[in-house]
């Protein structure tokens, strides 16, 4: 592996010690492949590289929860503190992902003050995500959500997506038409222009 044509493009991955590195693998899956499945015993660590990762349930009538969505980075962190996984793991298009073996990923946080402290800052800033995306599924309006979105996660008011907007459209709580009757409203009233994948709001006249 490229270790760095991966850190230009996930620059998290820069803090990976040396000796783990070497222990890591690259994964390719094929669209609706199962990464692991609940209740699997804990043996590596994941990020995503390219494509996208859902963690999922399945509530009593069948239907999926998703837990966790990830187009790039580390997901399913909590399960490095458990013996066994608590969802599956499902790839929604092709993807490519890093896997770490866990027990060599633990004795490297045990042993590497820089790496622990790197990985502590990354779980600080999903949290504060995590905590943004709650207060934002509380915001009654679509439009509302949307405005939430490109300035929690953006920045100046703006934000370059990097998932289709049906899957963005999921992440908002909001089904795909009510989406896009929201953004053309936004863009109507002069509130959001759209240029492809970016979105830019407008400061009031």
């Amino acid at each position: 592996m490229n270790w760095q044509i991966l850190i230009e493009q996930q620059a998290g991955l820069a803090h990976i010690p040396a000796e783990l590195r070497k222990q890591a693998d690259c994964r390719s899956l094929d669209r609706s492949a199962t990464l692991f499945h609940i209740g699997d015993l804990v043996q590596t660590v994941f990020s995503v590289i390219s494509g996208e990762v859902r963690l999922v349930r399945r509530d009593m009538s069948g239907s999926e929860i998703v837990l966790q969505r990830s187009r790039g980075g580390f997901f399913a962190e909590a399960s490095l503190g458990s013996a066994r996984y608590h969802c599956d793991a499902v790839a929604t298009e092709v993807s490519k992902v890093l896997c770490f073996p866990a027990r060599q990923f633990r004795a490297a946080l045990d042993d590497d003050a820089d790496f622990r402290d790197a990985w502590l800052g990354h779980l600080a800033r999903e949290v504060r995500k995590l905590r943004a995306q709650c207060e934002r599924l509380n915001l009654r309006r679509a439009d509302e959500r949307i405005a939430h979105f490109i300035e929690s996660e953006g920045t100046d008011g703006s934000i370059t997506l990097n998932q289709p907007r049906k899957a963005w459209a999921a992440e908002l709580g909001l089904t795909h038409e009510a989406l896009y009757r929201a953004l053309s409203q936004l863009q109507r009233n002069g509130r959001l222009s759209i240029q492809g994948q970016q979105l830019s709001l407008k400061k009031p006249s």
